[in-house]
């Protein structure tokens, strides 16, 4: 679709509503704002904007004829598609794009894209600096914090694009064809949106739709759900395994991560070499690795890389050590099978805080992963009650429960012992307290540092 003059209405106000409107109104279209907040305060929207400066925006209501006159919706992530509004457009028969779509539109280079419920924002950083250490264009984009919109007309010919994906961004892709993908591992999350778990690995299997038979997808071979889809996938599959030798793929064995191909059998690096702690992260080593092999990336370059790379804040992030204990960082375990990767990476007694707003998990699985590592468990949140009663049924710890995150560093410091670990590992959503999991993780180190 040719965008120059066509009425586009941007559907949410948020970043990526605002990355969408900019680069509409950089390609000559006429983007029109929605937000479903009657009160959003449109001056302090419109301050955000350079190219679309007198862009309409509408709350609440959209007029029905603003919504006849339109030639495209694109939603933004936070926008489920099942709104009776969003159904009204496909109804309507206007295309419906997400800005992934958008962006891959205008952009041009190559993508290498990854999704999964938990180890996208790790690996799409390491993928990011082995293909920067390699490539003269490289972009990091999507849910990593850059929107993808944001630098699509940077891209050129010769540009890569790294991008993390996440589920509510893949619901909306028509066109949108990576060279390579990743799916690192699907477990339950976001049932609130998707409603279902056959519908969240439906949407999760969508990064695969458009690839080509040249193409790749690098999947986890230990989940059972992407082991079965990967032997009937159009791009070539290439597996990871943190737990078997694979007879072709990447894997894990005493300590060292080696590739496999049809001809060789390469040495990639031992993991005691590498800054980054825990299983799951030798996990998202693998996938990198793998992704920027069959990207054409040399393997000398790509242990290089892996070897200078340090944790992504805010996931089991290293905070200070205070009277002998040691804080941690894991706001970014929004889920409790995230959540699991925190504190199996512990090793010493811990004292975890968790809680935060109800997307609808279980705790069980998460509760019973603490094997006598957790001395107390600090909860906050929506969910405080709901975990509690959860560790009390399991006879897990003991809990605490506490009114906000600064309360519970307090109430940490006072029943660590040295020798002692705090971890925030929340296994739930920051919304509510929080605007995202990155101001939570801020402000626990924050108030750490004040202790």
């Amino acid at each position: 679709m040719n965008l120059s003059g066509k009425k586009v209405l941007v559907f949410g106000s948020g970043k990526s509503g605002i990355g969408a409107a900019e680069l509409l109104g950089q390609v000559g279209a006429c983007p029109v704002m929605y937000d479903g907040n009657a009160d959003i305060d449109k001056e302090a929207v419109l301050h955000k904007l350079t190219h679309a400066k007198n862009m309409e925006i509408y709350g609440g209501e959209l007029p029905e004829t603003v919504r006849k006159s339109l030639d495209l919706v694109v939603l933004s992530p936070g926008v489920p598609t099942d709104l009776p509004l969003v159904k009204s457009f496909y109804q309507q028969g206007l295309p419906v794009w997400g800005e992934v779509e958008l962006a891959y539109r205008v952009g041009k280079g190559r993508v290498l894209a990854i999704t999964g419920t938990n180890g996208k924002t790790t690996t799409t950083a390491l993928l990011g600096k082995i293909m920067s250490d390699a490539e003269p264009s490289v972009f990091v984009v999507g849910n990593i914090g850059t929107p993808y919109t944001s630098r699509a007309l940077e891209m050129k010919e010769d540009s890569v694009t790294v991008a993390e994906i996440s589920s509510f961004q893949l619901e909306t892709i028509e066109d949108f064809a990576p060279e390579v993908s990743a799916i690192l591992n699907i477990t339950e999350d976001h049932l609130n949106r998707h409603h279902t778990m056959e519908e969240y690995i439906r949407v999760k299997e969508l990064i695969v739709k458009n690839q080509k038979a040249e193409n790749y997808c690098v999947l986890n071979y230990e989940d059972e759900v992407l082991r079965e889809f990967g032997r009937n996938i159009v791009p070539k599959t290439v597996y990871f395994s943190s737990e078997r030798k694979l007879d072709e793929g990447i894997y894990l064995e005493d300590g060292r991560i080696i590739l496999k191909t049809e001809k060789d059998e390469i040495p990639v690096v031992h993991t005691d070499e590498l800054k980054l702690l825990g299983k799951h992260n030798f996990e998202n080593v693998m996938a990198a690795v793998a992704m920027a092999f069959y990207a054409g990336v040399p393997m000398e370059s790509i242990r290089k890389s892996i070897c200078e790379f340090t944790a992504v804040e805010h996931r089991i992030e290293y905070v200070m050590e205070k009277n002998g204990v040691v804080y941690y960082n894991d706001s970014k375990g929004t889920n409790p099978d995230a959540a699991i990767k925190g504190i199996q990476a512990m090793n010493r007694p811990t004292i975890l805080i968790g809680g935060g707003y109800d997307k609808g998990s279980c705790y069980d699985e998460w509760l019973n992963s603490f094997d006598g590592k957790v001395r107390y468990l600090v909860l906050i949140g929506q969910t405080r009650e709901k975990i509690r009663d959860a560790a009390e049924r399991l006879g897990v710890c003991p809990c605490i429960l506490c009114e906000d995150l600064e309360e519970a560093v307090k109430v940490c410091a006072g029943k660590a012992r040295p020798g002692d670990a705090v971890l925030l590992s929340p296994a739930c959503a920051s919304w509510g307290q929080f605007d995202n999991y990155e101001q939570r993780g801020d402000m626990f180190k924050e108030y750490v540092r004040r202790l």
